[in-house]
């Protein structure tokens, strides 16, 4: 080495996809994916209340089959927001399917959610 050779530079950083989807587009798409997490997530607190009442102390009101169908429909709602979100902001596939996951395990969507939120907001500025 010469005294006038720098010394190694450690490699770059990785940076993040750019992303050309307008800031308008990923602000209502945040959204819809920040609301849909906690209907997801407070609709599994109430199938898990469900299951516990309906299998644990044997409790079967009318009421209560309809709880498995609402939180289906809005996990399928979550991972269609989800899915719309993550394209947008140029998400890996390994986020993608964690988040989608998330709304499968009572408590992990409300903290993935939090998660992503600061992730966006610190990204995006939004």
């Amino acid at each position: 080495m010469t005294e006038n050779s720098a010394p190694d530079k450690p490699a770059p950083a990785a940076s993040a996809p750019v992303v050309t989807t307008p800031i308008d587009k990923i602000r209502t798409a945040f959204l819809r994916y920040r609301v849909m997490a906690w209907v997801t997530g407070v609709w599994l607190l109430v199938l898990v209340f469900e299951m516990v009442a309906k299998y644990g102390f044997d409790y079967d009101a009318d009421w209560m089959r309809w709880v498995p169908i609402v939180h289906g429909w809005a996990y399928v709602i979550y991972l269609i927001f989800t899915v719309d979100l993550a394209m947008k902001v140029r998400w890996s596939a390994g986020r993608i399917l964690g988040t989608c996951l998330a709304g499968t395990i009572p408590f992990l969507s409300f903290y993935v959610e939090h998660i992503r939120t600061r992730e966006v907001r610190a990204r995006f500025g939004i």
